[in-house]
């Protein structure tokens, strides 16, 4: 990937200037944990490297990959990131961990003493040796994490080649053995200070260090989480005395990827603690950290998916800044003051011209496809992933280069269209469901697309799947469109895929409509029940409901039904451009004159395949629906204003930046 395409351009300069802001802050000034909210694909990987990359070279940074496949044991976690926080730069002294690196070794292998008196000499003699073979194995003790937990420091799909030279800057191996002893010098106030920490029992600095080594080999749940706290505390302090001393960094970036994890929970709620516990609870000064984390989860510690009992509002990602934390940041007394929610947007139409001339840029032949910028915002709804598994099919297969009905018939099948990931070839839809679905299994999918045939996703779990965990699981992995909107819907892409799956079922697709379809009649809800009329193919009954509407309501709410309806979504035969889909709904016998009912039934069915950028990527059906909406305005007596401007609104057509008003 080129540089520059980094965060997808979504929200790009309201994030760095954030972060910015952050890292020029008083080493002392309190900071958020800035959280980025997504689902998968929605570019909080690319975020972490065009931070890396905007502020690596200025900046301390370490990044972690909290993806789930690794045992990535909080201790294991503190060492990657304090080795690759001593990284030097021109600007500063080199960091050091002294405190984490003693904490660590003095709870690394088990210690064996016989006595308290013999135990003080036995402790040195026995952390010097352990330092001494890290250090002749691996060139320091930090290092040695590395082996054990290597694959959380690489770097995900989505990053630059700059901030991966970065990275693998951070990462280098090389003999950076301690200064001295570690109990000579400097290191017996280290020692010190495990003494006089309040988590340890003992004031005796051994006997505190002989405490960490039984929690972590004898301890049961509760001393094991004692260590870990006390680590992080350890951590915390490293960098305050860094931050104090001249010529250092004043401030350190952290970048947590995947944080939804196990691990990465574990680690945020131990980070977030400790930072409270010394900052609040005990008055300490705040440490230098400015965090960035990811997670395409709802964390189970902020309460139900709801939100209804967290105080945080989710953020936009633009406007983000330290101001708006401050002004909506909950009390210092509850440790959910330090978070700083941002929920991740989806590419905005120019957004996604400008990504599409980046990753063509290389590919002249291929400079007609920005051509297609509108058709791939109105299909992927803007999500960065989907975006780009959008262009690798157009660069992998022999896509037509011509605008066209050869172009048009080739995009109809585009989510069956071959994608090569690796040495692995399947289908555009395959691959995109499987990085979307992740974790959920077969029967959940199949379920999953049943109850995306409803707009409203709660409606069509509550009535096609048992119970309300897949409906739950959905929300809290942020695959809702619009999350605390009043009907709540599947993220349009995820929709889409999941409906050209059902699509393959026949009898599925029209059972799950019927059933839909008969609720909305029940409930005497008649524009829902249409559009999943509309969905079985049923065009008279449908056009028979709006020809009754035309003349009993205002002009305005009749379009507002008329586009609800047309909107639902077909399996109209995947051969064939737009005209040709419209040909096959032609009714079997025409009519010379035009009446309302046959500018109403022809309207219907043109603004139906309109709605699907699979069946008009280029929308042609624009002027066919503009001449609809002029025979209505002269066919009704009144009221005409509205039909006349929707007449020009589709003659004229400018796309949106945003999906959301065509839906």
């Amino acid at each position: 990937m080129q540089p520059g395409i980094g965060m997808g351009l979504r929200g790009r300069s309201g994030i760095i200037s954030l972060v910015d802001a952050c890292l020029r802050q008083l080493p002392t000034a309190e900071r958020p944990v800035v959280m980025l909210l997504g689902p998968r694909g929605s570019g909080a990987s690319e975020a972490h490297s065009a931070l890396m990359e905007h502020f690596g070279p200025e900046y301390p940074f370490a990044y972690v990959n909290f993806d789930g496949t690794h045992s990535l044991l909080p201790r294991y976690a503190l060492a990657l990131l304090a080795r690759q926080l001593e990284r030097k730069l021109p600007r500063y002294g080199r960091s050091q961990f002294p405190l984490l690196t003693l904490g660590l070794l003095a709870s690394d292998q088990e210690l064996r003493i016989n006595s308290l008196a013999e135990g003080r000499r036995a402790i040195q003699r026995q952390l010097d040796r352990f330092q001494e073979d890290n250090e002749e194995r691996h060139g320091d003790y930090l290092a040695a994490f590395f082996d054990v937990a290597a694959g959380a420091v690489g770097a995900p799909d989505g990053f630059s080649g700059v901030a991966l030279a970065l990275l693998q800057d951070a990462l280098r191996r090389g003999r950076r053995r301690l200064p001295g002893r570690v109990f000579g010098g400097k290191y017996s106030a280290s020692a010190a200070w495990y003494g006089g920490h309040p988590l340890t029992r003992s004031h005796d600095q051994w006997e505190a260090l002989v405490e960490l080594n039984l929690w972590r080999h004898e301890g049961d749940e509760q001393e094991q989480d004692q260590l870990n706290r006390v680590l992080f505390s350890a951590f915390l302090e490293d960098l305050r005395r860094n931050s104090s001393r001249s010529f250092m960094p004043r401030s350190y970036l952290l970048l947590l990827d995947n944080s939804h994890s196990v691990y990465g929970r574990r680690f945020l709620d131990l980070l977030i603690r400790a930072r409270h516990d010394d900052s609040v609870v005990a008055g300490h000064r705040c440490d230098p950290l400015a965090v960035v984390a990811s997670s395409n989860r709802w964390l189970p510690r902020w309460g139900p998916a709801t939100g209804d009992s967290w105080p945080w509002q989710l953020r936009g990602p633009d406007r983000a800044s330290l101001a708006d934390w401050q002004d909506h940041r909950p009390p210092r007394d509850s440790d959910d003051t330090w978070w700083y929610p941002l929920r991740l947007r989806d590419l905005n139409l120019d957004e996604v011209r400008i990504r599409i001339e980046l990753q063509l840029g290389d590919h002249p032949e291929l400079a007609t496809y920005t051509r297609l910028t509108p058709f791939v915002h109105r299909l992927t709804g803007g999500l960065p992933r989907a975006v780009h598994q959008v262009l690798d099919v157009l660069r992998q297969s022999a896509t037509p280069a011509e605008d066209g009905p050869g172009q048009d018939r080739w995009l109809r099948t585009l989510p069956d269209r071959t994608l090569r990931v690796g040495e692995e070839n399947r289908t555009l839809s395959a691959v995109a469901l499987a990085h979307l679905l992740r974790g959920f299994n077969d029967v959940e999918k199949a379920a999953l697309s049943e109850c995306a045939a409803a707009r409203d996703l709660s409606v069509g779990a509550r009535i096609l799947s048992p119970g309300d965990g897949l409906f739950g699981e959905v929300r809290s992995r942020w695959l809702l469109h619009s999350p605390g909107a009043v009907t709540p819907t599947l993220h349009p892409w995820l929709r889409r895929l999941l409906l050209w799956e059902l699509a393959r079922r026949p009898g599925d697709w029209d059972t799950v409509h019927e059933l839909l379809s008969e609720h909305f009649r029940c409930e005497e809800q008649p524009v829902p029940e249409m559009y999943h009329r509309m969905a079985m193919g049923q065009i008279d009954e449908v056009t028979d409901h709006l020809l009754h509407r035309f003349p009993a309501v205002p002009a305005v709410q009749w379009i507002t039904e008329f586009n609800s309806i047309t909107g639902a979504p077909n399996r109209l035969p995947v051969e064939g451009g737009p005209l040709e889909l419209l040909a096959g709904l032609a009714p079997r016998t025409s009519q010379r004159s035009v009446d309302a009912a046959s500018a109403i039934r022809g309207l219907v069915t043109a603004r139906w395949v309109w709605s699907d950028p699979l069946a008009d990527p280029a929308m042609r059906l624009n002027d066919m629906i503009a001449d609809g909406f002029t025979q209505l305005s002269q066919l009704r007596r009144t009221d005409i204003v509205a039909l006349f401007n929707e007449a020009e609104r589709y003659r004229h057509w400018r796309h949106p930046q945003t999906t959301a008003c065509e839906s």
